[in-house]
């Protein structure tokens, strides 16, 4: 972090086929060793099962899931005197979004046996209907944060 200024936050390109900087911004986070293609491929294949599955747009699809998978609050260690707390937090609108879609991700590629955009398919289905490995991780955090609710007099980051 730079001692003075701020840094301004840089917001990619919204993506050619659904015109949202949140699907561009996963498809950045699919990809791997620079292969924007193969990334963009396996995300619009996956939203395209989605949707087929639960007969909404692929956009709407995908929001929810976003949505359903970003945590409300979270844990941050906190040192006071020679101790450290974990001390709940509100978790702001751009961190909530980038921890669902990391979630989303690593869900996916937890499992074995199929393609990627077939597992990301189901990742995505799971977390619009509230069910999966990414909402049962959302669920621990916000359970971690509730049993620490005894230390959120410690702060205010």
């Amino acid at each position: 972090m730079p001692r003075r200024g701020t840094i301004e936050k840089r917001i990619p390109a919204p993506d050619a086929r659904y015109n949202s900087v949140l699907m561009s911004q996963f498809i950045n986070k699919v990809m791997q060793r620079g292969k924007k293609s193969v990334a963009t491929r396996i995300v619009y294949n996956a939203l395209e099962l989605a949707s087929q599955r639960l007969n909404r747009t692929p956009m709407e699809v995908f929001e929810i899931a976003i949505r359903n998978a970003g945590p409300a609050i979270e844990v941050k260690p906190k040192r006071v005197g020679g101790a450290t707390y974990q001390v709940p937090v509100e978790v702001k609108a751009d961190r909530r979004q980038a921890l669902a879609m990391r979630w989303l991700l690593t869900s996916a590629r937890a499992k074995t046996g199929r393609p990627m955009h077939d597992k990301l398919a189901g990742e995505i289905v799971d977390a619009f209907n509230n069910t999966g490995n990414t909402i049962k991780r959302k669920e621990d955090v916000q359970r971690m944060a509730e049993a620490n609710r005894a230390f959120s007099h410690y702060g205010k980051f």
